[in-house]
């Protein structure tokens, strides 16, 4: 998942190298996530069929031909492609890496695989940008190294994956593997609706932390530093590992109106940001934003989990995720657009206003109905 967020800081530096605008580098950004959509709405229950181990593999080895995109790129047609790939690879990663974490639990263990599966994931995207803004800034070949170095994470990693057991006891050919339209189980559906809002947008709330705010800081703030850049996007996801964590204390039903309140608070804070150009108010956004995430989507990811059918599950969790994803991608190059016409401050408060009316549709639900599971 790192590798999925590697190239933030870095798109400064291909600006520069290829003289594209602030609209393309949303549009790069955003091929990434309708991969993702993609890959789960056409193979998001391959796992249930083939087995977890085939389809893991299958993910690292897109993320290595994603690096390997990345440090041939002599074109922003490279770009495009090492993005699509990275897409793939989370695709075919959510889903079958979620499940397996949950498989692989010991009796007992299932909140703490919740916690491990939703960490792995918000972990490592927020990895990815410290990484590489940390590498660009004090090491050479910045466009180079950062990819030099996930390359060898994902060969470790196949090693890695290859030496656990696969948990999917009756196995299908991937011939039986058929697209899946967007459809819950009868029990699943009421709980879905106000989670998948408030996925929707923690997400586009990352997405535009990592799209858009390297720009931001360094064109409104004069804040070039790639390791500073990095690691505000970071903290974002960081901050959603500590939000996911204290869903084990405050219980699910509790965590979806309180992520609901806390990315209400980060929303807030963005647009204090970007009116009054104040590094301070970024920085508290991405904090407050991010455990805001994670309590939602932690809790979300419980709640559709437990009301899901064994046999469906994986196929379900694809569903939140294509989602979530779509907060991601359509929101971000929402605000690409409106970067021309109106500025990127403006696009930012356009977009904030947007989220807004949405978490507070989703908290008015989960007022009157509550979530009825346990953490």
């Amino acid at each position: 998942m790192a590798g999925t967020t590697l190239p933030t800081p870095l798109y400064g530096h291909y600006q520069e190298e290829f003289g594209f605008s602030e609209l393309t580098v949303t549009v790069v950004y955003a091929v990434y996530a309708f991969a993702v959509i993609g890959v789960l709405l056409l193979a998001g229950n391959a796992s249930d069929a083939v087995g977890r181990r085939p389809v893991i593999v299958s993910a690292l080895g897109c993320a290595a031909a994603s690096a390997v995109c990345f440090l041939s790129a002599s074109a922003l047609g490279w770009l495009y492609v090492g993005r699509l790939l990275s897409g793939l690879s989370a695709g075919l990663l959510t889903g079958a890496a979620t499940a397996y974490v949950m498989e692989l639990a010991p009796r007992g263990g299932a909140a703490r695989a919740t916690f491990v599966a939703t960490a792995a994931n918000m972990g490592g995207l927020g990895c990815g940008p410290l990484l590489a803004g940390v590498l660009a800034q004090y090491a050479p070949w910045p466009l180079y190294l950062p990819f030099v170095v996930h390359l060898a994470l994902a060969v470790c990693s196949v090693a890695v994956v290859l030496s656990l057991p696969e948990t999917v006891r009756e196995r299908r050919p991937l011939s039986t593997v058929r697209p899946q339209r967007p459809s819950l189980p009868p029990q699943v559906r009421s709980v879905f609706g106000p989670a998948a809002t408030a996925s929707f947008v923690g997400f586009a709330l990352f997405g535009v932390f990592t799209s858009v705010s390297p720009a931001f800081l360094a064109e409104s703030l004069h804040e070039r530093n790639h390791a500073v850049s990095g690691l505000v996007v970071a903290m974002a996801f960081f901050a959603s590992t500590a939000g996911q964590l204290a869903v084990g204390r405050v219980g699910v039903s509790r965590a979806l109106p309180l992520g609901c309140a806390a990315l209400l608070v980060g929303l807030a804070l963005l647009a204090g940001a970007l009116w009054w150009d104040l590094l301070p108010l970024v920085v508290a956004s991405a904090i407050v934003g991010g455990s805001g995430q994670g309590l939602s989507f932690r809790a979300a990811l419980s709640a559709v989990t437990d009301a899901s059918p064994a046999d469906r599950r994986a196929a379900v969790i694809s569903t939140l995720f294509v989602v979530a994803y779509g907060g991601i991608s359509l929101p971000v190059v929402g605000v690409g657009v409106l970067t021309g016409p109106i500025g990127l401050e403006g696009a930012g408060l356009v977009f904030i206003a947007c989220m807004t009316v949405l978490v507070l549709t989703a908290a008015g639900y989960l007022v009157r109905r509550p979530v009825p599971v346990r953490a």
